[in-house]
Parts: C-alpha cells; structure tokens; sequence
C-alpha cells in the first residue's frame, strides 16, 4: 500500500500537499476511493481513504490509527560534511532506512564544505523513511561549528564517541593523551543514548580530538582500515543498532 507523509493529522479529513498531492494523483495515477497509508514522522500510521484526488490537494479521509513506540534509546549522527553532497543525501537515506534521531552537520577545521541547504536532506529523509516502512522522522539540524557542538551537549544523557585516524593525541594532558581507540562495539553500553561525531575527508585535527576527549568523548575506531566519511557514519550506526537488538 502506497505511504504519504503528512507532519500533522487531525481530525477525520486531510489533505496532501502538493507536492505529494501530484506523485499520488499524476505519478502514481491513485484515485478516489483507493486505500493509501499515512505518517505523521512522530510514530503514528493512519489508514485512509482518497475522497477527491486533485492533483495539487488530495483530500483523504482518516481511518485507523496505530502508533509505534520509539526506540528506547537516542542515537545521534553528528558528521563534518562531504564537499559532493550526493554522498550526504546518500549517508541521509541510508540512516533513516536502519532508524536514527538526528543528525548534525558540523564544521571542522579540515571540513571541505561550510554551507549546507537542508531543506533537501530532509526531502530525502521523508522519502526514506516512507519507502522503508518507518514512521519516525529524523531530525536534521543546521550547520554547527564544532565547538558550538562539544559545548552544547556537554551534559548529553548518554555516550560520546570520536572516531579518528590520529595515532597520538597532542594534548599536555597525560590522561587524555593515553586514551587508546577500542573498538565501538567494545565501549558502547547497550541501552544507553548515543551521541556519534565523525569527522571530514583530512580527519580531525589533533587539537578538536583533545577538545571532544576533555569534554566527554570516547575515542574509538570503526575499522582497521581508513573509511570515509559516509561509511563511518553508516557503520557506527549499524553497529550501534545491533547491538541493541
């Protein structure tokens, strides 16, 4: 059955956008009295039936309601944007396939891209997000500077983690520069909110990865091999998602 995404439903009709309104009336040629599927992006499915299929504001009437519980636990993918940003929508689509809460471009000091536009991330997130099944919207946030980032989740109710390919930690500190990379896998406390900070193509320079370590993070390593930047992303938040399955 065909899904729609509609930010706000209530009461017993509603419509479409128009975007939407078109890719189901003229694309996918649905009509009057169809069945269709509708989310809000906050854990609610609705079944509906069209009751005028215009092109521009298709008119449902709302049936049953089901609501999905949310994952009892947060995961945040906070990432230094790719200068090709066909491989951020890539990373965007393939994130709210396997299910996250947020994700936050950050500027770095090695970072190849300080303008993001995310009105086309989250057109790609919807579009995921209906077409894998989900009723959960990620939230994707504006551009942040990284050390607007440490500072504001300073007190975050869960685990930190830096990924970097750094082998030594620059920092005076001899507790933070003693801090070994384990494994994600071997660090992460099942159950717990997880706060993920993956850096651009030249990595972090070794004074952000002091700055994240005195401020809560954990350095751990995804792979023994180098991955970019989407591939960390996507691979810390698999294995992050296994492991709370």
């Amino acid at each position: 059955m065909h899904r729609f995404y509609i930010p706000l439903v209530s009461g017993e009709t509603c419509k479409l956008d128009e975007e939407e309104s078109k890719h189901c009336v003229r694309v996918l040629r649905l009509k009057e009295n169809d069945e269709v599927e509708i989310t809000d992006g906050k854990g609610n499915l609705f079944k509906a039936v069209i009751e005028n299929a215009h092109p521009k504001a298709c008119l449902l009437k709302v049936g049953d309601q089901h609501f999905e519980p949310e994952q009892s636990w947060e995961l945040i993918i906070a990432v230094a944007p790719t200068k090709n940003m066909v491989r951020m929508e890539w990373l965007i689509e393939k994130l709210t396939e396997i299910g996250f809460n947020k994700f936050i471009p950050v500027e770095c000091s090695n970072s190849e891209r300080r303008v993001i536009k995310t009105d086309r991330l989250n057109k790609i997130a919807i579009e995921a997000m209906k077409q894998s099944g989900r009723v959960y919207l990620p939230e994707i946030e504006e551009l942040v500077s990284f050390e607007k980032l440490i500072d504001k989740y300073k007190s975050f109710s869960g685990q930190k983690f830096i990924p970097h390919c750094n082998s030594v930690v620059s920092s005076q500190s001899s507790v933070v520069s003693n801090m070994e990379r384990k494994s994600l896998p071997s660090v992460y406390k099942k159950g717990e909110n997880a706060l993920v900070l993956i850096g651009p193509e030249g990595d972090f320079t070794k004074e952000e990865v002091d700055m994240a370590i005195e401020n809560g993070f954990i350095p751990v390593s995804l792979n023994e091999k180098t991955l970019r930047t989407e591939t960390a992303a996507l691979s810390a938040a698999i294995s992050l998602k296994t492991l709370n399955q």
